[in-house]
């Protein structure tokens, strides 16, 4: 076994702007109490915004609007291309329009429970309260959020929760809410108030003095590096799921922008809490590169079953409903097929680990509609759910109306990320992370339809905000503080990247990028994915670092950094996955306790449920980084919960 497993436990980390008082008033208490810039003064400052999803988009735009001037990076062509465009089912929001017992304390209630207790309670109330404001916010944007017959928005219900408080556009509500981001940046981008780089990836952080003052840029269709600088950094730069290798991200989605700012002193909080979706199609084969998502909200209608004999291997229209089980309506009666993701993963895999899964290799379950288009008729299941249906036969050529849909559990979204404080700034002072590049509201397990929630909120309403404390206690001094490439940090930090950049060339091996990127992502998923134990962590723990040492021996980049280089691009990217990937199972092996997506076999109750161990991991892990290879230090932040006081899940 390596040192790396020899980590060392530093001091506490504190959350020092989370407000005291009733959990209610905390949001306007801290808005109250932050520092405010005066609009004439926000034209000096310079912001830079990495990421133009929901939370990048939305943040980027309104922040322009506030008069400072936003320089803002996307990898793809365009920023209405972020990924938060794939998102399908809907977004949260405790309206209580359906007048069945919503709020938002039950809002608050059950992120914090579905999280499994490893979420701020500050963090999750202030979410729930401007909940209600995001959807006003696009409404008046325009978006087109589904209606009732008399004109009222529509809800529906997603996992974890017993009323209907998710507002959805059909199937593509990331799509249609990220349209209503991009309008609003391009507005701004009209303006002359966004400066935007498109096909533009963030390859490290500037720090100088202990402050972010800028990023290194890698243009992907000249080659060209750049430097960037501002008076605040903020990374919306999604999550770290492509680790896995196969994910529902987009293939590109990749962890570069949150690690190089760990490499560089913010720490990183909770990696080991991964989010494995229980409704994607399953994988037929290694062909593949990518998985596909079919949205949560197909389990308020369609039924999950699989055959009660083991091998029963005949079609599913054949097989009488008394050789049925519907496992998640026989295990949890009360919640039944709506029970919250990492609950619905689980029982999918074991059931398909006792033989009883469906399809090639027994890795699948039915997802059935046949109840509903008998209860509600085909029309109304083809308006709710028609382009999901559509989707589904065009990538698996079997018709969901006349046969079941499969479906497989697979990695969809992570929950760590850069440890935030209460302003979501990190622990480097003016470095801030929003969406899901930060670990903040969601602990152990998101609830589905909370991600656009929060992406919308950190950028709508949170960090607009909490920014402007931290600009107005650094006032902008123009001559004092400019930065120029000539800085002897600028200069460090843009030669390092280089140097790694020109080293991947260098190598010249005879494996490719995507090759050590499969094989990190099996290995991960065997022993850090829907199940870990003591010994299969010390053993990924053990190969990581042989497969980095593999990788700088054999890694084949084709071409030169002075042109669009996609190889090139995928090995950086790598560079980084290999670091993330020892760290998040050092996470999982010193978290011996189960709790949501992080599921130790060591420790679960009789009925197979994750046990947590609260005595011993009711803190936020937040760790440091020494050193590629080297023990990191961990710092705890110990979670305290005044309203929301911790229990054993029970969804039956």
């Amino acid at each position: 076994m390596t040192d790396y497993v020899n980590y060392t436990s530093g001091d506490p980390v504190v959350d020092s702007k989370a407000p005291s008082g009733p959990v209610h008033e905390r949001w306007d208490k801290r808005r109250f109490e932050a520092k405010l810039v005066n609009p004439a003064n926000r034209r000096k400052h310079t912001v830079i915004v990495v990421g133009t999803g929901l939370a990048g988009g939305s943040a980027g735009a309104t922040l322009a609007e506030q008069g400072y001037h936003v320089v803002q990076f996307c990898y793809q062509d365009s920023p209405r291309r972020a990924h938060s465009i794939a998102a399908q089912g809907g977004i949260n929001a405790a309206k209580n329009y359906r007048n069945d017992g919503d709020s938002i304390h039950r809002l608050f209630y059950d992120t914090v429970k579905g999280g499994d207790f490893r979420a701020r309670e500050s963090n999750v109330h202030r979410l729930a309260q401007i909940s209600v404001e995001i959807i006003d916010q696009c409404v008046a944007q325009g978006v087109p959020f589904a209606r009732e017959y008399g004109g009222l928005l529509d809800t529906r219900s997603f996992g974890g929760v017993q009323v209907s408080r998710t507002f959805y556009a059909r199937g593509q509500t990331g799509q249609q809410l990220l349209l209503g981001a991009y309008q609003a940046l391009s507005r701004q981008i009209a303006a002359g108030n966004v400066e935007m780089h498109p096909r533009t990836e963030m390859l490290d952080l500037i720090v100088i003095d202990g402050r972010a003052r800028g990023i290194v840029a890698r243009d992907l269709i000249t080659g060209k590096i750049d430097t960037y600088f501002a008076d605040a950094v903020v990374l919306a730069s999604g999550g770290y799921g492509n680790v896995f290798y196969l994910s529902t991200n987009a293939m590109n989605s990749n962890a570069t922008a949150i690690w190089r700012a760990h490499r560089r002193g913010a720490y990183f909080a909770n990696p080991c809490f991964t989010q494995i979706h229980p409704t994607c199609i399953p994988r037929t084969g290694d062909h593949q590169s990518k998985l596909t998502l079919m949205s949560e909200s197909l389990r308020n209608d369609g039924r999950i079953w699989v055959p009660k004999a083991k091998g029963d291997d005949r079609p599913p229209n054949e097989i009488p409903e008394d050789e049925r089980d519907y496992y998640l309506e026989r295990i949890y009666p009360s919640f039944g097929n709506l029970v919250p993701r990492d609950i619905a993963s689980r029982a999918a895999k074991n059931v398909c680990d006792e033989g009883r899964g469906v399809g090639p290799g027994g890795q699948g379950v039915y997802l059935d509609f046949a109840d509903a288009i008998l209860r509600m008729g085909r029309k109304a299941v083809e308006a709710k759910y028609g382009n999901l249906f559509d989707m589904y036969q065009r990538i698996t050529d079997e018709d969901p109306y006349e046969v079941p849909m499969r479906i497989y559990p697979a990695v969809h979204y992570t929950m760590g990320g850069l440890w935030v404080d209460y302003d979501l700034q990190t622990t480097v002072p003016g470095l801030f992370a929003i969406g899901e590049a930060n670990f903040s509201d969601h602990g152990a397990n998101r609830l589905g339809a909370s991600a656009l929630m929060q992406g919308l909120a950190d950028g709508y309403f949170v960090l607009p905000a909490t920014i402007n404390d931290y600009l107005a206690r650094n006032p902008h001094r123009a001559d004092e503080d400019a930065v120029t490439v000539e800085h002897p940090a600028v200069q460090e930090v843009l030669a390092e990247t280089e140097d790694r950049l020109n080293l991947l060339l260098a190598v010249d091996g005879d494996r490719t990028p995507d090759s050590f990127h499969r094989e990190l992502g099996e290995l991960m998923w065997e022993f850090c994915g829907m199940a870990r134990s003591d010994s299969g962590l010390r053993k990924a723990l053990e190969r990581i670092p042989q497969i980095r040492e593999e990788f700088w021996r054999r890694i084949k980049v084709p071409g030169t950094g002075e042109e669009l280089n996609q190889s090139l691009e995928k090995a950086n990217r790598i560079v980084d996955y290999l670091e993330l990937a020892e760290l998040m199972c050092l996470d999982a092996l010193h978290r011996t306790e189960s709790c949501g997506g992080h599921f130790r076999e060591e420790s679960q109750t009789p009925d197979g449920e994750a046990a947590r161990k609260d005595d011993e991991f009711s803190y936020a892990a937040a760790w440091e980084f020494t050193g590629t290879g080297q023990a990191p230090t961990l710092h705890k932040e110990d979670l305290v919960f005044e309203y929301v006081h911790p229990t054993q899940r029970s969804y039956a």
